[in-house]
């Protein structure tokens, strides 16, 4: 597992491609024990949203991808202006 803070502030965990949260929250205590040994501030682990394979067609690459762009940034802020009812607590 690779353990990070995004730019949001979360402490992100990429797992196994065949594990999911569901798998990881039979061992929440474990992973706060083992977290709270770096981070005494944390208080909680969670599971966040399930993404899923996203297609998007038309849009051209060079709009996140490339020098002067705000890459896969723009592109999180851009899907939750357009969907009221979201909110990406990690990064895209």
């Amino acid at each position: 597992m690779n353990a990070r803070r995004n730019a949001k502030g979360a402490i992100t965990a990429i797992m196994n491609q065949n594990a999911t949260a569901e798998m990881a929250m039979r061992y929440r205590n474990m992973i706060i024990t083992a977290t709270r040994t770096l981070d005494k501030g944390v208080l909680d682990v969670e599971k966040t949203e399930t993404w899923g394979r996203q297609k998007i067609h038309a849009v051209p690459l060079v709009r996140y991808m490339g020098r002067g762009t705000e890459g896969l940034q723009k592109m999180g802020e851009e899907f939750e202006a357009e969907n009221e009812s979201i909110a990406i607590p990690t990064q895209v």
